[in-house]
């Protein structure tokens, strides 16, 4: 390959979708753009971000099932700033992976066909991942399609920890904790370990609208707040994380709720939205001076925090905790809301640091390290993607 070749990466959400440029040079990607397309904006655009200049072009095709036109349209915007001549791989991001899919592969049509036989345990995301993979495979059939996936860095996790106390029978049948979040959890380990490589056992914070945490021994994934499905853990813009099972038997048996608005309820009207009733946006709930604002974001703190406690009894111990994503990176407040609940362990928070979004934010003297990581699950992929096709 020469170093004008391309590598683009597709991170595709329950409503948008990621689209990363890649510059291959030698053994390495190099990030030289990225797009992102919300298919929830009206009206519908491309925000193309090159040389830390950012631009909005309008996408006039219509989103169809195929999404023939939008990916046409877009590849063609991309063609006025980059040569898509010299693209030669795609990277797919796919949630779900089961325990099939442990590291990333090239895309055949079987290994398509198992992806979608795992939908049923990621249905927001995972059909939104397909219908990327089909239309760009059947659009761009030269490109070298390959698909990370969001479970398989948690393959790492032990059977004990990944296990329901429910039947066997059912387990066997893949009824147990996969963990998700995994490409921005495998980017943090490998910034962890070049920016801070003596702490031992840490806990990752990726708190964004989808919201989870993972406990690393030593980069490698011994926990996760996430389980069976995307629902599980810690409260999130518009999921409950964790919730007795008797409220579902409740909504089922006693209100006679259907499957369809148990599943809305869970997925777009639960979590900090619901708690509050305003809104699931932390920085409008954060500026609001309502009661119902304010415990949502304490409930919000008070999960992470008992969460980081029950993943130090995983790990045996906590050298360092981490923020990420989109909260964790930018939201000082709801950092400090978090330290300050674990300042029994002796984490002491150096509160000009943190309003700065430094690396470090714990004091000298404190006996855990808290630090704020920006992550990348782009670059991810992308390197996933270059290890695929330097091994065929």
């Amino acid at each position: 390959m020469s170093s004008t070749d391309l590598l683009l990466t597709f991170n595709t959400g329950s409503s948008t979708v990621k689209i990363g440029i890649f510059a291959i040079d030698g053994a390495k990607a190099r990030r030289i753009g990225k797009g992102v397309i919300d298919f929830r904006a009206e009206p519908l655009s491309l925000g193309l971000t090159k040389a830390s200049q950012i631009v909005e072009m309008p996408l006039k095709a219509a989103v169809t099932e195929d999404l023939h036109g939008v990916i046409d349209e877009t590849f063609a915007l991309l063609a006025d700033h980059f040569d898509m001549t010299a693209a030669r791989a795609a990277g797919h991001r796919v949630v779900h992976g089961g325990d099939r899919f442990t590291k990333a592969i090239a895309l055949d049509a079987a290994a398509i066909d198992a992806i979608d036989a795992l939908t049923p345990l990621a249905p927001l995301h995972q059909p939104q991942a397909l219908r990327f993979i089909r239309a760009l495979k059947h659009l761009k059939p030269h490109l070298a399609h390959i698909a990370s996936f969001d479970t398989a860095f948690h393959a790492t996790q032990d059977d004990l920890v990944r296990r329901f106390a429910i039947p066997r029978a059912l387990h066997d049948e893949g009824i147990k904790r996969y963990g998700f979040h995994g490409l921005s959890y495998k980017f943090i380990a490998g910034e962890l370990r070049r920016k801070a490589p003596h702490p031992a056992k840490v806990v990752v914070a990726h708190l964004g609208s989808g919201a989870s945490l993972c406990a690393l021994d030593n980069g490698v994934s011994r926990d996760c707040s996430m389980g069976f499905s995307t629902l599980d853990g810690i409260p999130m813009a518009t999921r409950p994380g964790w919730l007795d099972p008797g409220v579902i038997l409740h909504l089922a048996g006693q209100r006679k709720q259907s499957f369809e608005e148990i599943e809305d309820l869970l997925y777009h009207r639960s979590g900090l939205l619901g708690v509050s009733g305003i809104t699931a946006d932390t920085r409008e709930l954060l500026k609001d001076s309502r009661p119902e604002a304010r415990q949502a974001i304490e409930l919000f703190t008070l999960r992470i925090a008992g969460e980081i406690g029950r993943m130090a009894a995983t790990l045996g111990g906590l050298d360092a905790i981490v923020f990420t994503a989109g909260i964790g990176e930018h939201q000082p407040e709801i950092r400090a809301g978090v330290t300050k609940r674990l300042s029994w362990l002796g984490l002491a928070t150096d509160e000009k640091a943190n309003a700065a979004n430094d690396f470090t934010i714990s004091t000298r003297e404190s006996r855990i390290a808290a630090h704020v990581i920006a992550t990348d699950e782009e670059q991810t992929i992308a390197e996933e993607a270059l290890s695929v096709l330097r091994s065929d």
